[in-house]
């Protein structure tokens, strides 16, 4: 399974597992309520100290931290070294508000590549691999973690960032790229690119890492079927670390979360109430062997569901299933949740390209949605009588799945901006916020 296959810690028993979290759980509250005067102080509000954490029994007692926490404290409020002590910081896009800042050690930065080199391994890969890294690189978590990742393997890294698709595609060939890690979408903007140019049969890829955005079981079946590789998810967080928190293996049953360094719990959104196993809501981690920036549960706002099913690559760490929405970016439209997901599944399943937007407009105090959705060069060479029909087709059945109704624009081919880092998929024009 490769050289870094560690099954010593990934095949652990739940006795072993759950052991290491208890220790290392106890210890690190310690250090945050020391260290973290933000923490310590909604600990006591709480009326929590450490003595009353003597174990993982104990966890739901301790407050939980959102993402407005850390940007009330930024950008050194949360930190729990010496600056002195810290090598790097890594930085969310800040595109919805103040950016989020998370620091790390030289010891954090060791254990983040090793959970990344466990991913590559899960994918099937080894140091005779050459893994293509095309996630964005400098603040941005994607580039800098499945680069670390690669390295720690022994992989040759080839650390393309994103973007220049050409040369993308000439290294993928030149080189024989047998591993490419990069959002979903970009994977699927590179699928479509290598076909146009009619060097699929120089291209060597065996298997994709892809995360940073959602993207639905169909999306995976359309990437793996156009280059020939077994797509594989990982997930992950800055505030967390970066990628490899948790990743995928041969099974592609949901994806293994590293436990000897992260604690998983799963709440109910609206009450903070812990849930037990199989039950969907809201995924929480707490951080149990990072130095600078150990987080105590951290509220994700992804919707999923932890198994310990027991999976057949031998890997006994829990799984958590590809998030299945947001909690706090879902859409509400005329009282109804949506989620972008539901509305890819419909796409993919009438045969549509993973090139979309989804559109809300607010007119006469009524929402209004609207999915624009990219045409293939068939489709458009349709007639216009034909296209107002598979309109028609595709309004039915995103009503059936989202029990509203939708406008449907087929547009035409290349209509729609192509993406190299996360995808655009929703516009909400309806100035929810404004005063």
């Amino acid at each position: 399974m490769g050289n870094y296959f560690q099954p010593e810690i990934e095949c652990a028993s739940q006795e072993q597992i759950r052991a290491w979290q208890d220790e290392r759980l106890v210890k690190q509250v310690r250090r945050v309520y020391e260290n973290v005067p933000y923490y310590r102080k909604k600990m006591e509000e709480k009326g929590v100290t450490p003595d009353n954490i003597r174990s993982t029994a104990d966890l739901h007692k301790l407050p939980f931290l959102t993402k407005d926490d850390l940007r009330d404290a930024y950008p050194y409020g949360l930190l729990a070294t010496p600056l002195k002590d810290c090598v790097r910081i890594q930085s969310t896009s800040g595109t919805t508000g103040r950016r989020v800042v998370a620091f790390y050690t030289q010891h954090d930065i060791d254990l983040w590549d090793e959970c990344c080199a466990r991913a590559i391994v899960a994918a099937g890969g080894t140091k005779d691999d050459v893994v293509h890294v095309c996630y964005g690189y400098g603040l941005f978590t994607g580039g800098p973690g499945l680069n670390g990742g690669s390295h720690k393997l022994g992989s040759l890294t080839l650390p393309m960032s994103s973007g220049n698709t050409e040369r993308q595609i000439q290294f993928m060939c030149d080189l024989g790229s047998t591993i490419l890690c990069c959002t979903p979408s970009y994977a699927a903007y590179l699928a479509e690119s290598i076909y146009e140019r009619g060097v699929r049969d120089q291209i060597k890829l065996k298997a994709g890492i892809f995360g940073a955005e959602a993207w639905t079981e169909e999306m995976r079946q359309d990437i793996q079927d156009k280059l020939g590789i077994k797509a594989y998810d990982i997930y992950g967080l800055t505030e967390i670390s970066g990628p490899g928190v948790s990743f995928e293996c041969s099974e592609q049953t949901g994806m293994h979360i590293n436990e000897d360094h992260f604690i998983a719990e799963i709440i109910d959104p609206n009450t903070g109430e812990v849930l037990p196993e199989g039950e969907k809501g809201e995924l929480v981690f707490t951080s149990i062997t990072k130095e600078a920036f150990p987080l105590l549960r951290y509220r994700t706002r992804d919707i999923c569901v932890l198994s310990r099913k027991k999976c057949s690559c031998g890997r006994t760490h829990v799984k958590m299933s590809k998030p299945m929405g947001r909690s706090d970016d879902m859409l509400i439209i005329k009282g109804v949740n949506v989620f972008p997901s539901q509305i890819e599944t419909v796409l993919m399943n009438k045969g549509y390209p993973a090139n979309y937007q989804i559109i809300v407009t607010r007119e006469n105090n009524s929402d209004q949605l609207e999915v624009q959705v990219e045409m293939t060069p068939e489709l458009f060479s349709d007639s216009v009588s034909e296209i107002s029909k598979k309109e028609k087709d595709l309004i039915n059945a995103l009503k059936a799945m989202l029990g509203i109704y939708a406008k449907v624009t087929l547009v035409a081919p290349k209509t729609i901006t192509r993406s190299e880092g996360k995808a655009v998929r929703v516009i909400d024009k309806r100035n929810l916020y404004q005063s």
